[in-house]
């Protein structure tokens, strides 16, 4: 069988195919490394707020330890026991 030469055309339009193609493929490896980020950040995320809720827990505490059970006005800083 006989080697065929391809047209310029032809060639072009390959050319352009596989251009469109690595485009295709470097953009979408770039919204995986964006995806890869933000669960990095989700999951920073999540460990902060686990970190705010124990934090808040021990505040509780010490507060419940101090004044009792009750409500905490934050406008006028008053405690409100529970009746």
């Amino acid at each position: 069988m006989e080697n065929k030469v391809l047209t310029q055309v032809e060639i072009k339009s390959v050319t352009k195919l596989r251009e469109e193609f690595n485009n295709l493929t470097f953009a979408s490896g770039e919204i995986e490394m964006q995806i890869l980020n933000l669960n990095l950040q989700k999951e920073k995320i999540k460990t902060d707020f686990s970190k705010l809720q124990q934090g808040e827990l021990v505040v509780i505490q010490e507060l419940e330890n101090k004044y009792g059970k009750g409500t905490i006005s934050l406008e006028t800083g008053e405690f409100i026991p529970n009746s």
